[in-house]
């Protein structure tokens, strides 16, 4: 049974924007038949004591609540506001209805933006009575804390736009980070887990490509990592994670970890 002072993770989707396999390819990746190398758009639900967070919603939201199974979400984290991490946001209507209000926290500009492409879940005036409704809190660089958990956020750029990675206790989560400071990366100093995206080999305007990936995690220093937000063109992972260091691994959809 899980110590329940202990953080659960389980990665719901670990691909990029288009997930794998992508629609029509014919990449030997996207046509493996290894489960590990299908990946739903990127993820994670954190448990900690009785809570359940989320971080990010992507159009695959409802067939990983399905396949996670959750009895309810405390809290939904965004990291930024692009499609494959916000997409998603009207399937919490289940959790709606049975919890009521769900607890949002994302940058000022993502929920601007959130309000333009889901304005019937953010009005007040002639709201459609099963429209999804959610409570905003703004959230800055600074630490904040849900159902006592302290999080702090991580500051970052992909490509030029600002996006938030989180640290939970001894663990966190960086994904679509391509730039980060170092007073940044001193915040993630000590960790039993650090998951980061890397895409795949080659260079990208605004993703961590596998080197830039590992080049930090040995900056970082953590016990253990995890690659995320991967691209079939990083290669299949059975293939891939043979040529990691020791304590470098892919993350996959449906991996659980407990911190």
């Amino acid at each position: 049974m899980r110590n329940l002072r202990q953080l659960k993770i389980t990665f719901l989707g670990t691909g990029t924007s288009q997930g794998i396999p992508v629609i029509g390819s014919t990449h030997p990746v996207c046509l493996s038949s290894n489960f590990k190398d299908k990946r739903l758009r990127v993820s994670v639900m954190v448990e900690w004591e009785d809570s359940v967070f989320v971080v990010d919603c992507g159009p695959d939201f409802r067939q990983q609540m399905l396949r996670a199974n959750p009895d309810k979400i405390d809290a939904l984290l965004f990291t930024h506001e692009h499609a494959d991490h916000t997409a998603g946001l009207d399937d919490i209507r289940p959790f709606c209805f049975k919890q009521g209000e769900l607890p949002i926290y994302a940058h000022k500009r993502v929920i601007e933006q959130l309000k333009i492409r889901f304005d019937y879940v953010f009005t007040t005036e002639n709201r459609y009575p099963g429209a999804p409704t959610v409570a905003v809190n703004l959230i800055e660089n600074k630490p904040f804390a849900i159902n006592n958990l302290p999080i702090i956020p991580i500051d970052g750029l992909h490509h030029k736009l600002q996006v938030f990675g989180f640290r939970f206790d001894k663990f966190a989560y960086l994904t679509d980070i391509k730039t980060i400071t170092k007073a940044e990366l001193d915040k993630l100093k000590n960790l039993d887990v650090l998951v980061i995206n890397a895409l795949r080999e080659k260079e990208h305007i605004s993703h961590l490509n596998l080197e830039q990936a590992l080049d930090l995690i040995s900056i970082i220093k953590p016990k253990r990592a995890y690659l995320t937000h991967i691209s079939h063109l990083l290669g299949f992972h059975d293939e891939v994670e043979q040529k990691l260091p020791e304590n470098v691994f892919l993350a996959y959809d449906q991996l659980e970890i407990i911190i």
